[in-house]
Parts: C-alpha cells; structure tokens; sequence
C-alpha cells in the first residue's frame, strides 16, 4: 500500500496524526498531487489545526486551477470554506461558499454549511471584520516544491511532542460506579480517574467484593464492599485492572446462565445467620423445589400449577422419550439446562399448546404462554 492509501486508511480510522505523515510522504513523491493537500487538508481539520489546514486547502485550489479539472477545484474550495468558517472570517467562508455552489449546486453537505455561516453573520455587526470578504477566487499562494515540502516535513518530526496533560484524580465524594453482566461474568467499573495503579486493592470472596485504594492529592480513602454479592462468584477466576479512568472488576459466576438483578443480594450465605437468600435455592443448589414453591399466573381451569414441581418430575417414563428423533433432542435440550431454563420450558410448552419452548424463566414466569401455532395453521381450545 502506497502512502497515499496508507493516509485514506489512517484517516477512515481516526489516526489523523498518522494521515498526516502518511499525506505528506505522498506530496513528497508528488508535490502537484491535488487529493494528497485535501487528504491532509482534512486530516488537520479533525485535529483543529485550522491554519495548516486552509494552507493546504488553498494549495489544492492552485493545483486544481492549473489542472482545470472541475471536480478538484470544487473539493479544494469546499475544503477551504469550510477552514475559514473555522478560523472565524465567516463572509470569506460565505464568499467561498459561492464558487462551491456554482460548480455544484448539488454537493450533500453544501447545504449544511450554507446556514450555518449565515447564521453566524447574522450574530455578528455589520462593521465587524469578520463581514469583510478578503478572499480572492484562487488564492496567490505557489505549490511547494519536493524540496520544500521534505524541509516541512522534517521540521514537523523535529518539533518536540507537546507534554501529555496530566490525569486530575476524582475526588473520592466524586467517584461514582455502574455495572453490568453477561451469562458468565459481572463486570463493576469503579470510575475514577488518576486511582493509583499500585495502590488499588481488590479482594474477591465466594460471596463479597471489597475494593479500596488512596485517592492522590488529599487524605481521603475509596472504599467500595458488596457483601453478600447476588449470587456467589468464583475467586480465582475473577480480575481486575485499572486504567487512567476507571477501576474495571470483572466477576467469574459460579452458576453461569442465571441473571443477577442487582449487585447486592439478600441471602444466607454459609457460616452466616440471617434472611432469606434472595435467590431461589435450586438456583444455589442445583436442586429442584418442592410444593413450597411459589404458584404463577395460569389460565388452567385446574387453577395454578406449580412448575418446579412440574420440571422435577422423571422424564424417563416411555410416553416422554419414545418417538421421533424431535422428541429425543427436547430430551436433551432439557436434561442440559438449569433448573430455571427446565421450569420455563414446562411452563411454556403446556400453556402454549406446544407452540412454544422458552428457557427463560423471567420472560415466561410471570404471564401466561400464549399459543403461537406456525403460518397458515391455528390454535384451537379443547
């Protein structure tokens, strides 16, 4: 890949400083090529180096002259209007504009532009100089020369990396935290900025999380404690890592699939005297409920079932697994799934009719399964 595309690659990325460089070994190679001042041109614009950019942008429109090629003129102008609408002479912006509409009257973002230089003339008096058109149609600037543009080039290298601006720590009344999951792991991002790398401490336990560190500039300590946790977590496989603005904690769960509705939960965890976990115990345990289990909504004229009770029973008896091969994979699908997913896939079969098979139990729990038997067919009540 020439330099050129390597500019057109940077720039579609995001790395303007790496177009640039990229843009200016191409005018290296060639100092009269149009689109390699305008690549630039707008590689400077999005890092608001405004000045660097109306100078290329006016050296495309040169180029393009001489080559009297329309298209190139109009991106050339283009590019320097909207430089000067940056650099605040809005009626050379407004003027430029013109020539732009002229050549193209149909160019997307002409439009954009259009009103958005008239209305900042509108903001300003009629003797400000900012009104004052002073810009000519070709700008009288001469296109650099191979030479010239290698000298620029080395000065740009040699000129010293502007100092990075240093991380202004949060204040610890400041820090603030979310969180979020996926069926494996809950992630908490502690955002702080400037945390100290070496000083953040973050302890994992089966059922708690406990983070601190100092917060620099001020005697103030951070301290972030969730105990008990919603669901235990598996310590060895939990991390963490801190970045220039966040603490970032990322938690392995112990029963992956199950959802977590808040970080802190209301269990008995053991070795611990207190109120009832939170979450429901065959979750925990990877048993099955009893009759205490609590009864849904059901349209069953029966009156409610209960559907741990229902997912518990053996699906080894023959009218359940002899048949088809459809009928041996439902049995597999279920044999495979937690005690919830088996609960919800019950529910949601027989409700349905047999039109739907849901595993998940927040969705299905909590209404009645509707049938949605497939095109062209239709349920009916017996």
């Amino acid at each position: 890949m020439d330099a050129a595309r390597k500019g057109e690659a940077a720039l579609s990325a995001s790395n303007y400083d790496e177009a640039i460089q990229h843009f200016t070994d191409a005018i290296k190679s060639n100092p009269a090529a149009v689109k390699y001042y305008i690549g630039r041109a707008t590689a400077y614009q999005r890092v608001k180096k405004y000045a660097e950019a109306l100078a290329d942008s006016e050296i495309a429109v040169v180029l393009a002259h001489k080559r009297a090629t329309r298209e190139l003129i109009k991106d050339a102008q283009f590019r320097r209007a909207q430089q000067l609408y940056f650099l605040e002479r809005y009626a050379d912006a407004d003027y430029i504009l013109e020539i732009v509409k002229k050549l193209d009257e149909k160019e997307k973002t002409l439009p954009i532009w259009t009103s958005k230089v008239a209305k900042k003339l509108q903001e300003i008096p009629e003797e400000d100089e900012k009104r004052k058109v002073t810009a000519k149609d070709v700008p009288e600037v001469e296109a650099p020369s191979a030479s010239q543009v290698t000298a620029a080039a080395k000065k740009i290298e040699t000129a010293p990396a502007a100092a990075p601006k240093p991380v202004v720590p949060t204040p610890a009344n400041k820090i603030k935290d979310d969180w979020y999951q996926s069926n494996d792991t809950v992630t908490v991002n502690i955002l702080a900025k400037g945390a100290p790398k070496d000083s953040v401490t973050v302890d994992f336990d089966k059922d708690s999380l406990s983070v601190s560190f100092p917060v620099e500039g001020s005697a103030a300590e951070y301290h972030f404690d969730i105990d008990p946790l919603y669901a235990p977590i598996d310590p060895v496989a939990s991390t963490f890592r801190v970045t220039p603005n966040k603490v970032e904690i990322t938690m392995k769960k112990v029963s992956q699939g199950v959802k977590w509705k808040a970080l802190e939960g209301n269990r008995q965890v053991e070795g611990t005297e207190g109120s009832q976990s939170a979450i429901p115990q065959h979750i925990l345990t990877g048993k099955s409920v009893q009759d205490s289990a609590p009864a849904y909504p059901t349209s069953s004229k029966s009156g409610a079932k209960n559907w741990d009770k229902l997912a518990a029973e053996d699906l080894d008896e023959k009218d359940e697994i002899e048949g088809d091969e459809t009928n041996h994979f439902f049995k597999k699908l279920y044999s495979g799934a937690t005690p919830e997913q088996q609960r919800a896939m019950m529910k949601s079969y027989q409700e349905s009719g047999g039109t739907v098979l849901s595993t998940d139990w927040s969705n299905v729990g909590s209404k009645t399964v509707v049938p949605e038997p497939p095109e062209g067919m239709e349920a009916k009540k017996y």
